[in-house]
């Protein structure tokens, strides 16, 4: 079965200064040249996109910035999939290996830290290159966020002991009287979105839900849009609406940019270059890994680093909740799973070209795509 149903192999070049999008047939004029150009290099999880946007550096003036919200954490790099120190030698990769994995990262971090990237690289005449999977930071990125008070550690350390003393049901049932609405659009065991609405109600004095009431109804600045869930996530939220709650307010991108996808083009290819690495990340010592984690005092499963696809189900497996090969089925089923969510966005991704993994010409097709898309000479 085809993953891109209308998609041919990338753009198609119709005059001097138009392209064709492959999906949706669209004409697509290139961008003007008078301000910097960033290209976003998007695909599911286990598609190739490293390897592509490797050899992207050595065609074109590109430094790469990563868009993982895996990738950030230090001492996660077999479950990740994270470069190598020779392929890092090769092309060095921004906004990996930033934060621990105790600490907490949002969205509007994200977007500051990838900003200051993009700025620096244009100010030395290159081109960002952005690459990954999480789609909520392309998202944020391209589109912006909308306003709510930034995370408060100690609020949220705070409810997270009361949580441990009382149990998560205790503060599902205060959300319940303080702010009915946002309580019943989660669910219980959503411990994400639970601290977030109690964390947003002590900070402001206001139910998280009102603040979305004011910002519909034209009350205050930015859009609203919704968290996606963080099931199975790589800690990688997933549906097609997420910044509801989330932090600040911003504007789109300022500059020029071409979005390009690639992906197998059949879903089994896919499926089988999941198993395939989630196997090698096994054999390249994954367990381990996720053991030296699972004996921090300062780690569980309640953090966004441990819900990372692959090691929420090393660190079960290590509970004694399941066997090593139960272990690997729900490893590889749960990355399945962020796979399909990632091309489900990607299939309504605006202006988006499309390109299969498998296509011998791949990086020729993707060259004259973005030459023809920015202003590159």
């Amino acid at each position: 079965m085809d993953i891109i149903f209308r998609a041919k192999k990338g753009s198609t070049v119709t005059s001097d200064d138009q392209v064709l999008d492959s999906v949706s047939g669209t004409m697509a004029r290139k961008s003007p040249p008078d301000r910097g150009s960033v290209i976003c290099l998007m695909g599911p999880t286990a598609s190739g996109k490293t390897d592509l946007a490797v050899s992207l550096t050595e065609r074109l003036p590109c430094d790469i910035v990563s868009v993982d919200s895996a990738l950030i954490y230090k001492g996660m790099d077999i479950g990740t999939a994270k470069p190598d120190a020779e392929l890092l030698a090769r092309a060095p990769h921004r906004l990996i290996d930033i934060i621990d994995p105790a600490q907490v990262y949002s969205v509007a971090e994200f977007r500051q830290d990838c900003l200051r990237e993009i700025n620096d690289i244009i100010r030395k005449g290159r081109i960002p290159l952005l690459v990954g999977g999480t789609m909520m930071y392309f998202k944020a990125l391209l589109q912006g966020i909308a306003p709510l008070p930034p995370a408060d550690e100690a609020t949220r350390q705070r409810l997270l002991q009361e949580a441990a003393r009382d149990g998560w049901s205790a503060l599902y049932q205060r959300l319940l009287k303080i702010d009915p609405q946002a309580a019943r659009g989660m669910h219980e065991n959503n411990h994400q979105r639970l601290l977030r609405a109690l964390e947003v109600y002590e900070i402001s004095g206001k139910p998280i839900s009102a603040l979305w009431a004011a910002e519909t109804s034209g009350q205050s600045s930015g859009h609203i849009t919704e968290e996606l869930p963080n099931d199975n996530s790589a800690g990688q939220l997933a549906t097609s609406n997420y910044t509801k709650w989330e932090e600040e307010s911003f504007g789109g991108l300022p500059y020029n940019v071409v979005n390009l996808a690639v992906s197998p083009k059949q879903r089994s290819d896919l499926h089988a270059r999941i198993a395939l690495r989630f196997n090698m990340m096994l054999e390249a010592g994954f367990i381990d890994e996720v053991k030296a984690l699972y004996e921090r005092e300062d780690l569980n499963l309640s953090l966004p680093s441990m819900r990372c696809v692959g090691y929420r189900q090393a660190w079960e497996y290590l509970d004694g909740h399941h066997t090593y090969e139960i272990m690997i089925e729900k490893g590889v089923a749960a990355t399945r799973q962020l796979a399909k969510r990632q091309l489900t966005w990607l299939r309504g991704w605006p202006e988006l070209r499309w390109f299969y993994t498998e296509d011998e010409k791949l990086l020729d097709n993707v060259l004259d795509t973005i030459r023809l898309s920015l202003p590159i000479t």
